[in-house]
């Protein structure tokens, strides 16, 4: 098995086949991947794939087939507070307001009420939500109830964030705007973060490592450093024809077999 170190994400030999009423359906064809501590990797390519597989893998939703998935030294095998899993809708508790919803974790942890208001209002603060902290959910437009489910999940601590197309469902504007806001956050924290999408563009403006995986059963057919992923975010970033490059030469990956 790969080494590991204290927060490294490892995938090693890990294959997934879905069990049907009929063919059993091979998802992911064996595959190796290391995440080092405080990468921000975006995981592109095709629909059925198997980006959403891999995640679910990583959070522990899911039991590879085949071998062996590790978060450290320990062998993942459930859950865990120390992944943090943000979805494509925000599935934020409509009966509680914005801060309750923000301290659910630390509640459960059984954190005093002075620590989980600090936490909340920490990361309230951090997600531009400051001023919606006694809100109820529905009072909150799209791109507000994701950024209240990214600060959910970072009032846990988790040492690694896990996105599943956090942004899909939102509208164009929106979306770029909360890029921007993800990555301020991202460099903020220190998390270590693995980022599904299906957008390219969206996977180089964010991340600072792009895999694509070919069609189904889903492989890693490439893994490139984004080459200017330390560099300041904003309209200038996308119009430079350095980005431009880097996101065509990621595009022409895709269907890869």
């Amino acid at each position: 098995m790969i080494a590991t170190g204290d927060h490294r994400v490892v995938l090693d030999g890990v294959a997934h086949r879905y069990r049907g009423r009929g063919a059993d359906v091979q998802a992911l064809a064996p595959l190796s991947l290391a995440i080092e501590p405080g990468e921000f990797v975006a995981i592109v390519g095709p629909s059925g794939c198997g980006k959403t597989t891999l995640l679910q893998l990583v959070a522990g939703f899911l039991t590879p087939t085949e071998g062996v998935v590790a978060v450290g030294e320990e062998r993942v095998s459930a859950p865990s507070p120390e992944r943090g899993v943000v979805f494509q809708q925000a599935n934020l508790y409509p009966w509680m307001s914005v801060r309750a919803n923000v301290e659910l974790g630390p509640r459960l942890r059984r954190a005093g009420r002075a620590e989980r208001r600090r936490l909340a209002d920490r990361y309230l603060g951090l997600v531009g939500l400051s001023e919606f902290a006694d809100a109820a959910p529905y009072e909150l437009s799209g791109g507000m109830q994701q950024r209240c489910q990214i600060a959910r999940v970072l009032a846990n601590d988790p040492a690694i964030m896990l996105l599943d197309e956090p942004f899909g469902a939102l509208d164009a504007l929106t979306r770029d705007r909360l890029q921007d806001e993800l990555h301020r956050i991202w460099l903020g924290s220190g998390k270590t973060a693995l980022f599904i999408t299906h957008s390219v563009e969206e996977a180089v403006y964010l991340g600072t490592r792009v895999l694509v995986m070919s069609p189904r059963p889903g492989r890693i057919v490439f893994d490139e450093p984004v080459p200017f992923a330390t560099g300041e975010r904003g309209a200038a970033l996308r119009a430079a024809p350095e980005f431009v490059a880097f996101r065509e030469h990621v595009a022409a990956q895709i269907g890869r077999g």
